[in-house]
């Protein structure tokens, strides 16, 4: 099982948290939605959960949970500008589509 995340994603979750002022790290889950049926969820974690695999990569600890795992293993976690947009990006190698404005994914 692999997670990677690029610097330019790396330092920003970093910023997160250290404004945060607290947490272990962020996790990245999938939860059903949109019109392709999964969509990426980011929020702090605190404290691990029994099924929580940790990925210690630049400094930064991603937590994925067991049942995510499966469908984020070999993903890559990138954060781009893009005009006046910015956000996290998703390269997921198990995404056989996306929808149209990219928020949701199928496997």
């Amino acid at each position: 099982m692999s997670v990677t995340m690029t610097s330019a994603a790396s330092d920003r979750v970093k910023s997160f948290i250290d404004n945060r002022g607290k947490g272990l790290g962020l996790r990245l889950g999938i939860k059903t939605t949109g019109c392709s049926g999964l969509a990426y969820v980011l929020e702090f974690v605190d404290d691990l959960n029994e099924d929580d695999t940790m990925f210690s990569i630049n400094d930064v600890n991603i937590i994925i949970d067991g049942k995510s795992l499966v469908y984020l293993d070999g993903i890559e976690l990138d954060f781009v500008k893009e005009g006046l947009n910015e956000g996290f990006k998703f390269t997921n190698p198990n995404a056989k589509g996306e929808c149209g404005c990219g928020e949701s994914f199928n496997v």
